[in-house]
Protein backbone atom coordinates (compact mmCIF):
# COMPACT_ATOMS: atom_id res chain seq x y z
CA UNK A 1 0.00 0.00 0.00
CA UNK A 2 1.10 3.30 -0.88
CA UNK A 3 2.15 6.36 1.80
CA UNK A 4 0.82 8.39 -0.74
CA UNK A 5 -2.81 8.02 0.02
CA UNK A 6 -5.44 10.10 -0.68
CA UNK A 7 -7.93 12.07 2.26
CA UNK A 8 -10.39 9.97 2.91
CA UNK A 9 -14.14 11.31 1.27
CA UNK A 10 -16.41 13.95 3.08
CA UNK A 11 -19.92 13.97 2.60
CA UNK A 12 -20.61 17.21 1.16
CA UNK A 13 -23.06 17.71 4.13
CA UNK A 14 -20.10 17.51 6.72
CA UNK A 15 -17.06 19.15 4.33
CA UNK A 16 -19.56 22.44 3.72
CA UNK A 17 -20.80 22.27 7.60
CA UNK A 18 -21.01 25.93 8.32
CA UNK A 19 -17.74 26.89 10.93
CA UNK A 20 -18.90 30.75 11.92
CA UNK A 21 -21.92 32.74 11.94
CA UNK A 22 -21.22 34.14 8.34
CA UNK A 23 -21.23 30.52 7.11
CA UNK A 24 -25.18 29.82 8.42
CA UNK A 25 -27.74 30.63 5.68
CA UNK A 26 -30.84 31.79 6.32
CA UNK A 27 -31.11 32.34 9.97
CA UNK A 28 -29.93 36.10 10.06
CA UNK A 29 -32.01 37.04 13.22
CA UNK A 30 -30.68 34.51 15.31
CA UNK A 31 -27.02 35.89 14.09
CA UNK A 32 -27.65 39.31 15.15
CA UNK A 33 -29.33 38.64 18.09
CA UNK A 34 -26.38 36.45 19.10
CA UNK A 35 -23.88 39.22 17.80
CA UNK A 36 -25.44 41.86 19.77
CA UNK A 37 -25.72 39.82 23.27
CA UNK A 38 -21.85 38.81 22.96
CA UNK A 39 -20.94 42.60 22.23
CA UNK A 40 -22.62 43.79 25.23
CA UNK A 41 -21.37 40.90 27.27
CA UNK A 42 -24.99 39.53 27.85
CA UNK A 43 -24.63 36.16 26.95
CA UNK A 44 -27.23 33.98 28.40
CA UNK A 45 -26.57 30.82 30.56
CA UNK A 46 -28.46 28.96 28.53
CA UNK A 47 -29.80 28.29 24.66
CA UNK A 48 -32.06 26.27 23.54
CA UNK A 49 -32.71 26.14 19.30
CA UNK A 50 -35.61 25.03 17.75
CA UNK A 51 -36.46 23.97 14.22
CA UNK A 52 -36.45 21.45 11.49
CA UNK A 53 -34.23 19.13 10.77
CA UNK A 54 -31.31 20.02 9.07
CA UNK A 55 -31.52 23.99 9.14
CA UNK A 56 -28.25 24.11 11.78
CA UNK A 57 -28.98 23.42 15.45
CA UNK A 58 -26.12 21.49 16.12
CA UNK A 59 -23.64 23.48 13.91
CA UNK A 60 -25.05 26.55 15.83
CA UNK A 61 -24.62 25.18 19.43
CA UNK A 62 -20.58 24.06 18.05
CA UNK A 63 -20.23 27.48 16.79
CA UNK A 64 -21.73 29.42 20.13
CA UNK A 65 -19.40 26.92 22.36
CA UNK A 66 -16.54 28.08 19.62
CA UNK A 67 -17.18 31.82 20.24
CA UNK A 68 -17.59 31.66 24.04
CA UNK A 69 -14.03 29.78 23.93
CA UNK A 70 -12.22 31.34 20.99
CA UNK A 71 -8.50 32.83 22.11
CA UNK A 72 -7.80 34.04 19.21
CA UNK A 73 -4.75 32.76 16.79
CA UNK A 74 -2.42 34.60 19.27
CA UNK A 75 -3.94 33.25 22.68
CA UNK A 76 -5.52 36.73 23.61
CA UNK A 77 -8.90 36.91 22.66
CA UNK A 78 -12.32 37.18 24.18
CA UNK A 79 -15.49 35.78 23.87
CA UNK A 80 -16.76 36.36 19.86
CA UNK A 81 -19.41 35.90 17.35
CA UNK A 82 -16.16 35.17 14.59
CA UNK A 83 -13.98 32.38 16.32
CA UNK A 84 -10.65 32.44 14.63
CA UNK A 85 -11.03 28.61 13.66
CA UNK A 86 -7.16 28.22 13.94
CA UNK A 87 -6.78 28.28 17.87
CA UNK A 88 -6.27 25.08 20.02
CA UNK A 89 -10.04 25.30 21.82
CA UNK A 90 -11.59 26.18 17.95
CA UNK A 91 -9.61 23.10 16.46
CA UNK A 92 -10.55 20.64 19.03
CA UNK A 93 -14.14 21.74 19.35
CA UNK A 94 -14.68 21.53 15.31
CA UNK A 95 -13.29 18.08 15.59
CA UNK A 96 -15.23 16.96 18.37
CA UNK A 97 -12.26 16.31 21.11
CA UNK A 98 -12.69 19.41 22.99
CA UNK A 99 -12.49 17.60 26.79
CA UNK A 100 -14.80 20.96 28.44
CA UNK A 101 -16.96 20.83 25.18
CA UNK A 102 -19.44 17.79 26.25
CA UNK A 103 -22.16 16.78 23.51
CA UNK A 104 -24.61 14.33 24.73
CA UNK A 105 -27.52 12.64 22.24
CA UNK A 106 -30.33 12.95 24.51
CA UNK A 107 -32.33 9.88 22.20
CA UNK A 108 -29.44 7.25 23.96
CA UNK A 109 -29.39 8.87 27.46
CA UNK A 110 -32.88 9.83 28.39
CA UNK A 111 -32.51 8.78 32.16
CA UNK A 112 -32.12 10.91 35.28
CA UNK A 113 -28.72 8.85 35.90
CA UNK A 114 -27.80 9.83 32.88
CA UNK A 115 -28.27 13.27 33.48
CA UNK A 116 -26.61 12.93 37.09
CA UNK A 117 -22.85 11.05 35.71
CA UNK A 118 -22.33 13.57 32.80
CA UNK A 119 -23.47 17.14 34.19
CA UNK A 120 -24.87 17.47 37.89
CA UNK A 121 -22.17 15.47 39.39
CA UNK A 122 -19.42 17.43 36.91
CA UNK A 123 -20.71 21.17 36.93
CA UNK A 124 -19.24 22.18 40.12
CA UNK A 125 -15.66 21.45 38.72
CA UNK A 126 -13.97 24.13 36.62
CA UNK A 127 -12.83 23.85 32.76
CA UNK A 128 -9.76 22.05 32.14
CA UNK A 129 -8.21 24.28 29.43
CA UNK A 130 -11.36 26.76 28.35
CA UNK A 131 -13.10 29.72 29.63
CA UNK A 132 -16.14 27.93 30.07
CA UNK A 133 -17.31 24.26 30.36
CA UNK A 134 -20.64 23.60 27.84
CA UNK A 135 -22.87 21.20 27.73
CA UNK A 136 -25.03 20.00 24.68
CA UNK A 137 -27.72 18.54 24.63
CA UNK A 138 -29.24 17.14 21.21
CA UNK A 139 -33.00 15.97 20.61
CA UNK A 140 -33.24 17.53 24.58
CA UNK A 141 -36.80 16.67 24.41
CA UNK A 142 -35.97 13.11 24.48
CA UNK A 143 -35.01 13.21 27.75
CA UNK A 144 -37.95 11.87 30.31
CA UNK A 145 -39.75 13.97 32.96
CA UNK A 146 -37.19 12.63 36.04
CA UNK A 147 -34.09 14.05 34.03
CA UNK A 148 -35.74 17.19 33.28
CA UNK A 149 -36.88 18.09 37.08
CA UNK A 150 -33.21 16.68 37.78
CA UNK A 151 -31.50 19.41 36.02
CA UNK A 152 -33.82 22.38 36.83
CA UNK A 153 -31.93 23.64 39.53
CA UNK A 154 -28.46 23.57 37.81
CA UNK A 155 -30.16 25.32 34.75
CA UNK A 156 -31.41 28.34 36.74
CA UNK A 157 -28.31 28.91 39.19
CA UNK A 158 -25.65 27.51 36.85
CA UNK A 159 -21.50 27.61 38.33
CA UNK A 160 -20.56 31.07 36.19
CA UNK A 161 -18.08 28.65 34.16
CA UNK A 162 -21.00 27.19 32.69
CA UNK A 163 -23.36 26.99 29.97
CA UNK A 164 -25.88 25.04 28.46
CA UNK A 165 -27.14 24.77 24.96
CA UNK A 166 -29.69 22.68 23.79
CA UNK A 167 -31.29 21.41 20.31
CA UNK A 168 -34.55 19.98 19.84
CA UNK A 169 -37.12 19.31 16.82
CA UNK A 170 -39.88 19.13 19.22
CA UNK A 171 -40.13 22.07 21.59
CA UNK A 172 -43.94 21.51 22.37
CA UNK A 173 -42.32 18.05 24.66
CA UNK A 174 -40.04 20.82 26.32
CA UNK A 175 -41.23 21.13 29.68
CA UNK A 176 -42.07 25.06 30.42
CA UNK A 177 -39.90 25.23 33.33
CA UNK A 178 -36.54 24.47 31.23
CA UNK A 179 -37.97 27.05 28.63
CA UNK A 180 -38.56 29.68 30.83
CA UNK A 181 -34.75 29.33 32.17
CA UNK A 182 -33.20 29.31 28.28
CA UNK A 183 -32.93 32.05 25.92
CA UNK A 184 -34.58 30.54 23.00
CA UNK A 185 -33.70 30.85 19.08
CA UNK A 186 -36.00 29.50 16.33
CA UNK A 187 -34.16 28.25 13.27
CA UNK A 188 -36.56 28.59 10.07
CA UNK A 189 -36.32 26.76 7.15
CA UNK A 190 -34.09 27.88 4.19
CA UNK A 191 -35.84 30.27 1.68
CA UNK A 192 -35.04 28.46 -1.78
CA UNK A 193 -33.97 31.65 -3.07
CA UNK A 194 -31.30 31.08 -0.43
CA UNK A 195 -31.07 27.43 -0.54
CA UNK A 196 -30.49 27.22 -4.53
CA UNK A 197 -27.70 29.85 -4.05
CA UNK A 198 -26.27 27.42 -1.69
CA UNK A 199 -26.38 24.72 -3.45
CA UNK A 200 -24.78 26.35 -6.62
CA UNK A 201 -21.85 27.85 -4.25
CA UNK A 202 -21.28 24.10 -3.54
CA UNK A 203 -21.86 22.48 -7.03
CA UNK A 204 -19.00 25.06 -8.33
CA UNK A 205 -17.42 24.86 -5.47
CA UNK A 206 -16.75 21.00 -6.29
CA UNK A 207 -16.78 21.49 -9.83
CA UNK A 208 -19.93 19.63 -11.20
CA UNK A 209 -21.87 20.53 -13.39
CA UNK A 210 -25.62 20.33 -12.73
CA UNK A 211 -28.59 22.74 -14.17
CA UNK A 212 -30.43 25.26 -12.68
CA UNK A 213 -33.61 23.19 -12.70
CA UNK A 214 -32.15 20.17 -11.21
CA UNK A 215 -30.95 22.57 -8.36
CA UNK A 216 -34.69 23.84 -8.11
CA UNK A 217 -35.73 20.13 -7.99
CA UNK A 218 -33.25 19.39 -4.94
CA UNK A 219 -34.28 22.34 -3.25
CA UNK A 220 -38.12 21.77 -3.62
CA UNK A 221 -37.21 17.88 -2.15
CA UNK A 222 -35.02 19.57 1.13
CA UNK A 223 -38.03 21.50 2.41
CA UNK A 224 -36.01 23.99 3.80
CA UNK A 225 -33.48 21.82 4.95
CA UNK A 226 -30.12 22.86 3.90
CA UNK A 227 -28.58 18.96 5.20
CA UNK A 228 -31.47 17.57 3.24
CA UNK A 229 -30.48 19.43 0.51
CA UNK A 230 -26.97 19.31 0.32
CA UNK A 231 -27.12 15.29 0.95
CA UNK A 232 -29.15 14.91 -2.29
CA UNK A 233 -26.74 17.20 -4.09
CA UNK A 234 -23.99 15.01 -3.35
CA UNK A 235 -26.08 12.26 -4.15
CA UNK A 236 -27.12 14.02 -7.36
CA UNK A 237 -23.48 14.74 -8.50
CA UNK A 238 -22.63 11.17 -8.08
CA UNK A 239 -25.84 9.75 -10.06
CA UNK A 240 -25.32 12.33 -12.98
CA UNK A 241 -21.42 11.11 -13.38
CA UNK A 242 -20.67 14.39 -15.36
CA UNK A 243 -23.28 16.62 -15.96
CA UNK A 244 -26.59 16.43 -13.95
CA UNK A 245 -29.85 17.38 -15.10
CA UNK A 246 -33.26 16.89 -14.18
CA UNK A 247 -33.98 13.86 -15.41
CA UNK A 248 -30.81 12.80 -13.47
CA UNK A 249 -32.71 13.81 -10.56
CA UNK A 250 -36.21 12.58 -10.95
CA UNK A 251 -34.88 9.67 -11.79
CA UNK A 252 -32.66 9.67 -8.69
CA UNK A 253 -35.40 11.06 -6.01
CA UNK A 254 -38.47 8.66 -7.61
CA UNK A 255 -40.08 12.12 -9.29
CA UNK A 256 -42.47 12.28 -12.03
CA UNK A 257 -41.75 15.05 -14.56
CA UNK A 258 -43.08 17.92 -13.15
CA UNK A 259 -44.76 19.06 -16.84
CA UNK A 260 -46.03 15.79 -17.20
CA UNK A 261 -47.94 15.68 -14.09
CA UNK A 262 -49.36 18.91 -14.83
CA UNK A 263 -50.36 17.53 -18.05
CA UNK A 264 -51.75 14.39 -15.81
CA UNK A 265 -53.85 17.00 -13.65
CA UNK A 266 -55.22 19.11 -16.76
CA UNK A 267 -56.59 15.64 -17.81
CA UNK A 268 -58.57 14.72 -14.79
CA UNK A 269 -59.91 18.32 -14.78
CA UNK A 270 -60.85 17.78 -18.32
CA UNK A 271 -62.98 14.17 -16.86
CA UNK A 272 -59.90 12.56 -19.94
CA UNK A 273 -60.19 9.01 -18.07
CA UNK A 274 -58.74 7.50 -20.64
CA UNK A 275 -56.04 9.90 -21.51
CA UNK A 276 -55.63 10.03 -17.55
CA UNK A 277 -54.72 6.43 -17.12
CA UNK A 278 -52.27 6.05 -20.00
CA UNK A 279 -50.56 9.00 -18.86
CA UNK A 280 -50.02 7.61 -15.49
CA UNK A 281 -49.12 4.47 -17.13
CA UNK A 282 -46.39 5.99 -19.37
CA UNK A 283 -45.26 7.65 -15.90
CA UNK A 284 -44.89 4.36 -14.11
CA UNK A 285 -43.22 2.71 -17.24
CA UNK A 286 -40.31 5.39 -16.56
CA UNK A 287 -39.67 4.92 -12.79
CA UNK A 288 -42.34 6.86 -11.21
CA UNK A 289 -43.84 6.44 -7.95
CA UNK A 290 -47.68 6.15 -8.19
CA UNK A 291 -47.30 7.70 -4.35
CA UNK A 292 -44.96 9.85 -5.72
CA UNK A 293 -47.78 10.70 -8.70
CA UNK A 294 -50.63 11.24 -6.15
CA UNK A 295 -48.34 13.38 -4.07
CA UNK A 296 -47.78 15.74 -6.90
CA UNK A 297 -50.93 16.04 -8.22
CA UNK A 298 -51.86 17.10 -4.60
CA UNK A 299 -49.33 19.68 -4.51
CA UNK A 300 -50.33 20.87 -7.66
CA UNK A 301 -53.93 21.37 -6.18
CA UNK A 302 -52.22 23.44 -3.41
CA UNK A 303 -50.29 25.20 -5.50
CA UNK A 304 -53.14 26.09 -7.76
CA UNK A 305 -55.55 26.89 -5.12
CA UNK A 306 -53.03 29.29 -3.60
CA UNK A 307 -51.97 31.30 -6.83
CA UNK A 308 -56.07 31.50 -7.13
CA UNK A 309 -56.29 33.48 -4.23
CA UNK A 310 -52.66 35.28 -4.24
CA UNK A 311 -51.68 35.04 -7.53
CA UNK A 312 -48.20 36.41 -6.78
CA UNK A 313 -47.62 33.05 -5.14
CA UNK A 314 -46.72 32.14 -8.73
CA UNK A 315 -43.97 33.49 -8.27
CA UNK A 316 -41.82 30.48 -7.07
CA UNK A 317 -38.16 29.84 -8.11
CA UNK A 318 -38.67 26.50 -7.56
CA UNK A 319 -41.04 26.67 -10.63
CA UNK A 320 -39.90 27.29 -13.90
CA UNK A 321 -41.23 30.00 -16.46
CA UNK A 322 -43.76 27.39 -18.16
CA UNK A 323 -45.24 25.92 -15.64
CA UNK A 324 -45.58 29.35 -13.81
CA UNK A 325 -48.03 30.60 -16.81
CA UNK A 326 -50.05 27.03 -16.98
CA UNK A 327 -50.62 27.46 -13.14
CA UNK A 328 -51.66 31.14 -13.40
CA UNK A 329 -54.13 29.44 -16.61
CA UNK A 330 -55.36 26.59 -14.48
CA UNK A 331 -56.05 28.80 -11.31
CA UNK A 332 -58.36 31.44 -13.66
CA UNK A 333 -60.11 28.42 -15.16
CA UNK A 334 -60.90 25.98 -12.27
CA UNK A 335 -63.53 26.87 -9.53
CA UNK A 336 -62.22 27.27 -5.94
CA UNK A 337 -64.84 24.79 -4.75
CA UNK A 338 -63.40 22.09 -7.58
CA UNK A 339 -60.02 22.74 -6.57
CA UNK A 340 -60.66 21.87 -2.40
CA UNK A 341 -63.00 18.85 -3.97
CA UNK A 342 -59.57 17.25 -5.38
CA UNK A 343 -57.63 18.46 -2.84
CA UNK A 344 -59.65 16.40 -0.15
CA UNK A 345 -60.23 13.43 -2.57
CA UNK A 346 -56.27 13.05 -2.90
CA UNK A 347 -55.90 13.12 0.49
CA UNK A 348 -58.35 9.85 0.99
CA UNK A 349 -56.76 8.72 -1.83
CA UNK A 350 -53.32 9.02 -0.40
CA UNK A 351 -54.60 6.85 2.42
CA UNK A 352 -55.70 4.06 0.26
CA UNK A 353 -52.66 3.58 -2.18
CA UNK A 354 -50.63 2.87 1.00
CA UNK A 355 -52.86 0.44 2.04
CA UNK A 356 -53.26 -1.31 -1.22
CA UNK A 357 -51.32 -4.10 -2.34
CA UNK A 358 -50.52 -3.47 -5.41
CA UNK A 359 -50.05 0.82 -5.71
CA UNK A 360 -50.44 0.84 -9.58
CA UNK A 361 -54.13 -0.33 -9.49
CA UNK A 362 -55.37 1.66 -6.56
CA UNK A 363 -53.49 4.60 -8.27
CA UNK A 364 -55.69 4.04 -11.83
CA UNK A 365 -58.58 3.65 -9.58
CA UNK A 366 -58.01 6.96 -8.04
CA UNK A 367 -57.58 8.62 -11.01
CA UNK A 368 -61.05 7.24 -12.92
CA UNK A 369 -62.73 8.43 -9.46
CA UNK A 370 -60.92 11.74 -9.89
CA UNK A 371 -61.76 11.96 -13.35
CA UNK A 372 -65.79 11.12 -13.08
CA UNK A 373 -66.06 13.59 -10.61
CA UNK A 374 -64.40 16.21 -12.13
CA UNK A 375 -67.36 16.65 -14.76
CA UNK A 376 -70.18 16.76 -11.75
CA UNK A 377 -71.88 19.65 -12.15
CA UNK A 378 -71.37 22.23 -9.07
CA UNK A 379 -73.90 23.14 -7.00
CA UNK A 380 -74.72 26.40 -8.72
CA UNK A 381 -74.74 24.65 -11.87
CA UNK A 382 -77.56 22.13 -11.05
CA UNK A 383 -79.63 24.17 -9.32
CA UNK A 384 -79.82 26.46 -12.66
CA UNK A 385 -80.27 22.77 -14.92
CA UNK A 386 -83.40 22.09 -11.91
CA UNK A 387 -84.56 25.75 -12.81
CA UNK A 388 -84.69 25.26 -15.91
CA UNK A 389 -86.18 21.64 -15.94
CA UNK A 390 -89.70 21.43 -17.50
CA UNK A 391 -92.31 20.59 -14.51
CA UNK A 392 -93.50 17.10 -14.89
CA UNK A 393 -96.86 16.49 -16.25
CA UNK A 394 -99.64 13.95 -14.76
CA UNK A 395 -98.38 10.26 -15.11
CA UNK A 396 -100.50 7.85 -14.75
CA UNK A 397 -100.19 6.82 -11.09
CA UNK A 398 -102.80 9.33 -10.93
CA UNK A 399 -103.52 11.86 -7.80
CA UNK A 400 -104.26 8.79 -4.97
CA UNK A 401 -100.90 6.01 -5.67
CA UNK A 402 -97.63 6.82 -5.50
CA UNK A 403 -95.13 8.95 -3.41
CA UNK A 404 -95.86 12.34 -4.30
CA UNK A 405 -99.49 11.76 -5.79
CA UNK A 406 -101.35 12.56 -2.40
CA UNK A 407 -99.23 15.60 -1.86
CA UNK A 408 -101.73 18.16 -3.84
CA UNK A 409 -104.59 16.63 -2.16
CA UNK A 410 -103.23 16.42 1.27
CA UNK A 411 -102.31 20.56 0.28
CA UNK A 412 -106.08 20.76 -0.70
CA UNK A 413 -107.33 19.59 2.51
CA UNK A 414 -105.39 21.22 5.00
CA UNK A 415 -106.92 24.07 5.34
CA UNK A 416 -109.86 22.43 6.68
CA UNK A 417 -107.66 20.34 8.92
CA UNK A 418 -105.91 23.75 10.24
CA UNK A 419 -109.70 25.17 11.32
CA UNK A 420 -110.64 22.75 14.31
CA UNK A 421 -107.06 24.21 15.71
CA UNK A 422 -107.84 27.67 15.70
CA UNK A 423 -111.89 27.52 16.01
CA UNK A 424 -111.94 26.37 19.62
CA UNK A 425 -110.48 29.21 20.91
CA UNK A 426 -112.54 31.61 18.83
CA UNK A 427 -116.00 29.38 20.05
CA UNK A 428 -114.26 29.92 23.63
CA UNK A 429 -113.64 33.02 23.38
CA UNK A 430 -117.32 33.91 21.47
CA UNK A 431 -118.94 31.69 24.36
CA UNK A 432 -117.51 34.19 27.02
CA UNK A 433 -118.91 36.98 25.14
CA UNK A 434 -122.33 35.92 24.32
CA UNK A 435 -125.12 34.29 27.23
CA UNK A 436 -123.47 31.03 28.31
CA UNK A 437 -124.66 32.36 31.94
CA UNK A 438 -123.68 28.92 33.82
CA UNK A 439 -120.37 29.45 32.59
CA UNK A 440 -119.83 32.59 33.25
CA UNK A 441 -121.14 31.85 37.40
CA UNK A 442 -118.44 29.42 37.41
CA UNK A 443 -115.80 32.14 37.26
CA UNK A 444 -115.72 34.39 40.65
CA UNK A 445 -116.43 37.71 40.18
CA UNK A 446 -112.91 38.63 42.22
CA UNK A 447 -111.41 36.71 40.08
CA UNK A 448 -112.37 38.51 37.17
CA UNK A 449 -108.86 41.05 36.94
CA UNK A 450 -106.29 37.69 36.94
CA UNK A 451 -108.05 36.41 34.43
CA UNK A 452 -108.26 39.22 32.36
CA UNK A 453 -104.60 38.27 30.87
CA UNK A 454 -105.88 34.98 30.03
CA UNK A 455 -108.51 36.06 27.03
CA UNK A 456 -106.98 32.83 24.54
CA UNK A 457 -106.08 28.98 25.21
CA UNK A 458 -102.44 29.78 23.48
CA UNK A 459 -101.64 31.91 26.62
CA UNK A 460 -102.17 29.07 28.69
CA UNK A 461 -100.09 27.11 26.59
CA UNK A 462 -97.70 29.85 27.01
CA UNK A 463 -98.05 30.24 30.95
CA UNK A 464 -97.15 26.60 31.26
CA UNK A 465 -93.72 26.96 28.79
CA UNK A 466 -93.53 30.17 31.14
CA UNK A 467 -93.24 28.04 34.21
CA UNK A 468 -91.11 25.10 32.88
CA UNK A 469 -93.22 22.12 33.53
CA UNK A 470 -92.49 20.44 30.94
CA UNK A 471 -94.64 16.85 31.79
CA UNK A 472 -97.71 19.06 31.58
CA UNK A 473 -96.90 20.94 28.75
CA UNK A 474 -96.51 17.78 26.77
CA UNK A 475 -99.39 16.20 27.87
CA UNK A 476 -101.23 19.69 26.90
CA UNK A 477 -100.30 19.26 23.47
CA UNK A 478 -100.56 15.87 22.97
CA UNK A 479 -103.48 14.43 25.24
CA UNK A 480 -106.05 17.64 25.30
CA UNK A 481 -108.45 18.13 22.38
CA UNK A 482 -110.03 21.18 23.55
CA UNK A 483 -113.59 21.74 23.18
CA UNK A 484 -114.14 25.33 25.15
CA UNK A 485 -112.40 27.89 26.55
CA UNK A 486 -113.03 31.13 28.36
CA UNK A 487 -110.98 32.82 31.05
CA UNK A 488 -111.43 30.61 34.49
CA UNK A 489 -113.14 27.89 32.33
CA UNK A 490 -111.44 24.95 30.18
CA UNK A 491 -113.73 22.14 28.52
CA UNK A 492 -111.77 19.36 26.42
CA UNK A 493 -111.91 16.15 25.12
CA UNK A 494 -108.96 13.65 26.26
CA UNK A 495 -107.17 11.36 23.69
CA UNK A 496 -107.33 7.76 24.40
CA UNK A 497 -103.62 7.37 25.97
CA UNK A 498 -103.85 10.76 28.39
CA UNK A 499 -103.48 10.79 31.83
CA UNK A 500 -106.53 10.38 34.08
CA UNK A 501 -105.94 13.04 36.36
CA UNK A 502 -104.59 15.94 33.55
CA UNK A 503 -108.02 17.47 34.61
CA UNK A 504 -107.11 18.09 37.96
CA UNK A 505 -103.13 18.78 37.88
CA UNK A 506 -104.06 21.42 34.98
CA UNK A 507 -106.43 23.28 37.26
CA UNK A 508 -104.38 22.89 41.04
CA UNK A 509 -101.21 24.35 38.70
CA UNK A 510 -103.42 27.02 36.61
CA UNK A 511 -105.30 28.34 40.20
CA UNK A 512 -101.51 28.25 41.59
CA UNK A 513 -99.84 30.39 38.80
CA UNK A 514 -102.89 32.84 38.49
CA UNK A 515 -104.35 33.34 41.94
CA UNK A 516 -107.59 32.70 40.34
CA UNK A 517 -110.26 29.71 40.46
CA UNK A 518 -110.44 27.32 37.27
CA UNK A 519 -113.07 24.85 36.18
CA UNK A 520 -111.34 22.13 34.20
CA UNK A 521 -114.15 19.33 32.83
CA UNK A 522 -114.19 16.41 30.32
CA UNK A 523 -115.93 15.97 27.31
CA UNK A 524 -117.14 13.07 25.04
CA UNK A 525 -117.01 14.96 21.87
CA UNK A 526 -116.66 17.80 20.09
CA UNK A 527 -112.65 18.39 20.92
CA UNK A 528 -110.53 20.05 18.02
CA UNK A 529 -107.43 18.34 17.33
CA UNK A 530 -104.31 18.53 19.52
CA UNK A 531 -101.70 20.58 19.30
CA UNK A 532 -99.61 18.20 18.33
CA UNK A 533 -101.94 16.54 15.49
CA UNK A 534 -102.66 20.97 14.39
CA UNK A 535 -98.79 21.30 14.15
CA UNK A 536 -98.32 17.23 12.56
CA UNK A 537 -100.68 18.71 9.65
CA UNK A 538 -99.37 22.22 9.17
CA UNK A 539 -96.02 20.51 8.22
CA UNK A 540 -97.56 17.55 6.01
CA UNK A 541 -99.31 20.23 4.39
CA UNK A 542 -95.92 22.43 3.92
CA UNK A 543 -94.66 19.36 3.01
CA UNK A 544 -97.29 18.01 0.49
CA UNK A 545 -97.01 22.01 -0.70
CA UNK A 546 -93.00 21.62 -1.55
CA UNK A 547 -93.61 18.50 -3.11
CA UNK A 548 -95.75 20.42 -5.95
CA UNK A 549 -92.88 23.00 -6.32
CA UNK A 550 -91.54 22.19 -10.29
CA UNK A 551 -88.06 22.62 -9.01
CA UNK A 552 -88.92 19.65 -6.22
CA UNK A 553 -90.31 17.61 -8.51
CA UNK A 554 -87.35 18.32 -11.18
CA UNK A 555 -85.11 16.71 -8.50
CA UNK A 556 -87.24 13.94 -7.59
CA UNK A 557 -87.08 12.99 -10.85
CA UNK A 558 -83.59 13.53 -11.24
CA UNK A 559 -82.86 11.88 -8.33
CA UNK A 560 -85.17 8.81 -8.02
CA UNK A 561 -83.40 7.94 -4.25
CA UNK A 562 -84.22 11.32 -3.13
CA UNK A 563 -86.88 12.13 -0.67
CA UNK A 564 -87.98 15.47 1.56
CA UNK A 565 -86.75 15.23 4.96
CA UNK A 566 -87.50 18.47 6.61
CA UNK A 567 -88.55 21.56 5.65
CA UNK A 568 -89.07 25.09 7.03
CA UNK A 569 -90.97 27.65 6.96
CA UNK A 570 -90.46 31.56 6.01
CA UNK A 571 -91.37 32.30 9.39
CA UNK A 572 -88.89 29.47 11.21
CA UNK A 573 -86.56 30.86 9.07
CA UNK A 574 -86.79 34.45 10.00
CA UNK A 575 -87.11 33.35 14.09
CA UNK A 576 -83.45 31.41 13.45
CA UNK A 577 -81.94 34.57 12.05
CA UNK A 578 -83.70 37.27 15.07
CA UNK A 579 -82.10 34.08 17.46
CA UNK A 580 -78.52 34.23 15.76
CA UNK A 581 -78.69 38.22 15.52
CA UNK A 582 -76.92 39.58 19.21
CA UNK A 583 -79.85 40.70 21.41
CA UNK A 584 -80.26 44.41 22.60
CA UNK A 585 -78.28 44.94 25.67
CA UNK A 586 -80.46 47.07 27.74
CA UNK A 587 -78.81 50.18 29.94
CA UNK A 588 -77.43 48.36 33.11
CA UNK A 589 -77.47 49.97 36.41
CA UNK A 590 -73.98 51.25 37.30
CA UNK A 591 -73.59 50.61 40.84
CA UNK A 592 -70.92 53.51 40.78
CA UNK A 593 -73.07 56.08 39.32
CA UNK A 594 -74.32 58.42 41.78
CA UNK A 595 -78.03 59.05 42.92
CA UNK A 596 -79.69 62.12 41.70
Amino acid sequence: MSDNQSPAYQVLARKYRPETFADLVGQDAMVRTLKNAFKADRIAQAFILTGIRGTGKTTTARIIAKGLNCIGPDGTGTPTTEPCGQCEHCLAISEGRHVDVMEMDAASHTGVQNIRDAIIETVSYRAASARYKIFIIDEVHMLSTSAFNALLKTLEEPPAHVKFIFATTEIRKVPVTVLSRCQRFDLRRIEPEEMIALMRRIADAEGAQISDDALALITRAAEGSARDATSLLDQAISHGAGETGTDQVRAMLGLADRARVLDLFDMVMKGDAGGALSELSGQYAEGADPMAVLRDLAEITHWISVVKITPEAAEDPTVSPDERIRGRNMAEALPMRVLTRMWQMLLKALDEVAQAPNAMMAAEMVVIRLTHVADLPTPEELLRKLKDAPAPGPSGGGGGNGGGAPAPGAAQQTPAGHAPATQPAQAGHGSGQGGGGAQAALAPQADDQALAHYTRFDQIVELIRAQRDAKLLIEVENYLRLAAYRPGRIEFEPTADAPADLAQRLGAALQRWTGARWAVTLVNTGGAPTIAEARDAERSALRAEAATHPMVQAALETFPDASITGIRSHAELAAEAGAEALPEVEEEWDPFEEDT
